[in-house]
């Protein structure tokens, strides 16, 4: 069974800075495509990054791209998330995720192409 542990959220103000990391036990990140998403408060889940282990190719959302940037470590077993120029649109709670299946290819910042999630941590951004 895979499980995800996501650490690094927090407050912070406008403009600054955070990195996320989510541990990966059950698995390896070498061997697994895995995702980072995001939900606020009523509104949907939406996927921000995705990083393919095949490849090493990274996908963005139009949101994030150029702000934030998804890595990972194999040897921890682990991917992060470092979150640059906050805004409080930004503000929610972050999720890692770990793919599996075909769907990914196609769909890489899609939820449904990841079976796996964490439990999430909060961030949140001040003006």
């Amino acid at each position: 069974q895979v499980q995800l542990v996501e650490s690094g959220g927090g407050s912070v103000q406008a403009g600054g800075s955070l990195r996320l990391s989510c541990v990966v036990s059950g698995d390896t990140v070498s061997s697994t495509n895995m995702g980072w998403f995001r939900q606020a408060p009523g509104k949907a889940r939406e996927g921000l990054a995705a990083i393919s282990t095949r490849s090493g190719n990274t996908y963005y959302a139009d949101s994030v791209k150029g702000r934030f940037t998804a890595s990972q470590d194999d040897a921890k077993n682990t991917v992060y998330l470092q979150m640059n120029r906050l805004t409080p649109e930004d503000t929610a709670m972050y999720y890692c995720a770990a793919a599996s299946g075909i769907f990914w290819v196609a769909h890489p910042l899609s939820a449904k192409a990841f079976s796996y999630w964490g439990q999430g941590t909060q961030v949140t951004v001040s003006s």
